[in-house]
């Protein structure tokens, strides 16, 4: 199994990644890059660890890989699934949303679906398979870039004036296609080993040149990633931003310089219904977003945790208002917890033998994650109060003898001393009012896509008819005459 040293090992390469318009020479060391790129190496750590039990031997190859990689062919493989991404999920506490298994689940859902990449007179499904295996045995970090440039939301890539502006396809040549435009959100990109770039906005018929999917290597010549600027480097210390100084993944925009794909890493080319059956039809969409819905409950009992617990240090935690709080949060986190389990309760093997998560129950708990995560986080700010605003500027403040003895002296509490107190608040600022809190603010908020983009899938999904049948029945069952 590869390791953490392996996985650093591998981003020294050719990889073209700026920040600020600086090239950034080597992601293990950038200080902007090397804390998430440690995450994930610890991540990778885990799992080649026996004792975290999460291997198991591929079907496909008979040999032992990474259980998130590979695609669940019973009730017990989705529980097992479940149970290796909470143990990767625990490692950040949730704060890590692209960790390797998000698009792996993806990927494995591709492959056990290869017809829904048959197009015409070209199958894909069989380069689906073989990618999938080969992420599965090198354990490869894959992100993904699925969303156009926002050049115009109104219409689509061929309406825009100009070269190519959203990723697609300027030659094709027998070995494979050559793509120029770009892509976003390609959140860890910067520190992936690969890129799944495709496209799930709706196409219109004249978009042929756009519906593609294919996965390329970070350091692929031609392709450069142009990163929204990294939080870690403004942490002044792990004491004082102890979430944006490890977990900050940074997005990077995908411009793409005429870079060569091969046909084996294409899986959908000039196929716009295409598009959609990878993500739709091979419950790729579903299965990723179950794994997304695994990770986002680790992130909101995290924060659950930190509410009772600022509550207690500001002694406060049997006041009938805060319990009150503190029991919406518990019950909001539990909706959560519930819909994850639900789902694996309700799941069912498809065609072709993919256990495939509850629908309902999955898109149900995304339904309600934009208007969920901004509630936890108001009742979080609630309990911190105006304690988060004041604390010291930073552990120069905390070591100094000359401010020291003053923070010790005002800043303690019945239940806690100074030092432990001020590390507490800055947790908790560092999760909702950072820099880093706010854009987990707005990614948990569009992390599937617009609300009402998310809530047509549960509309889609949920199953009215039964229910509207009911109804149905009911009201057939009086009339005006009718007797109580």
């Amino acid at each position: 199994m590869r390791t953490g040293c392996d996985y650093l090992a591998s981003l020294k390469d050719s990889r073209q990644v700026y920040v600020d318009g600086v090239a950034v020479d080597d992601v293990t060391t950038h200080p902007g890059f090397a804390p998430i790129a440690s995450v994930i190496a610890g991540l990778f750590d885990t799992a080649a660890d026996p004792a975290s039990d999460m291997t198991c031997v591929d079907p496909a190859t008979g040999r032992t890989v990474n259980r998130l990689f590979t695609a669940p062919r019973s009730a017990r493989d989705l529980t097992a699934f479940r149970e290796a991404a909470t143990v990767w999920a625990r490692r950040s506490h949730g704060w890590v949303g692209r960790s390797p298994d998000h698009v792996g689940a993806f990927l494995s859902a591709f492959a056990a679906h290869p017809e829904a990449f048959a197009s015409g007179t070209r199958d894909f499904g069989a380069h689906v398979a073989a990618y999938r295996r080969r992420v599965a045995e090198e354990s490869l970090h894959v992100s993904y870039a699925i969303i156009p440039p926002q050049v115009s939301r109104a219409d689509s890539g061929q309406a825009w004036a100009g070269d190519l502006v959203q990723v697609g396809i300027v030659d094709e040549r027998d070995d494979g296609i050559v793509v120029r435009g770009a892509q976003m959100l390609a959140t860890g990109g910067a520190v992936a080993d690969e890129i799944l770039v495709s496209c799930i906005k709706p196409l219109g018929p004249e978009d042929t040149d756009f519906a593609v999917s294919f996965a390329v290597p970070v350091g692929a010549p031609g392709l450069r990633l142009l990163c929204r600027r990294p939080y870690a480097p403004g942490a002044s210390s792990v004491y004082d931003y102890p979430l944006t100084s490890r977990f900050d993944e940074t997005d990077a925009l995908l411009v793409f310089d005429d870079v060569f794909i091969p046909w084996e890493r294409v899986f959908v080319h000039r196929d716009i219904a295409g598009l959609r059956r990878q993500f739709f039809d091979t419950g790729a969409h579903l299965f990723g977003n179950w794994q997304a819905q695994i990770r986002f409950t680790v992130k909101l009992q995290f924060l659950a945790g930190l509410a009772r617990k600022i509550a207690a240090v500001n002694g406060v935690d049997r006041f009938p208002g805060v319990v009150e709080k503190l029991g919406e949060l518990a019950s909001l986190v539990s909706l959560v917890e519930s819909a994850v389990l639900a789902a694996e309760y309700t799941a069912a093997p498809d065609e072709q033998g993919l256990w495939r998560p509850g629908v309902r129950a999955v898109y149900g708990a995304m339904g309600l994650q934009s208007e969920l995560y901004p509630r936890v986080l108001a009742i979080l700010r609630d309990l911190a109060g105006g304690g988060v605003l004041q604390v010291p500027a930073g552990v120069g403040d905390m070591t100094s003898p000359r401010t020291r003895p003053d923070i010790d002296r005002c800043l303690s509490t019945p239940t806690a001393s100074a030092e432990d107190r001020v590390k507490l608040f800055k947790l908790v600022w560092d999760a909702v009012g950072s820099e880093f809190a706010g854009r987990h603010h707005q990614y948990e908020l569009f992390y599937a896509g617009a609300p009402f983009v998310v809530r047509g899938y549960a509309f889609r999904n949920y199953g009215f008819d039964a229910h509207v049948a009911d109804v149905e029945t009911f009201l057939a069952g009086y009339g005006v005459g009718s007797e109580a």
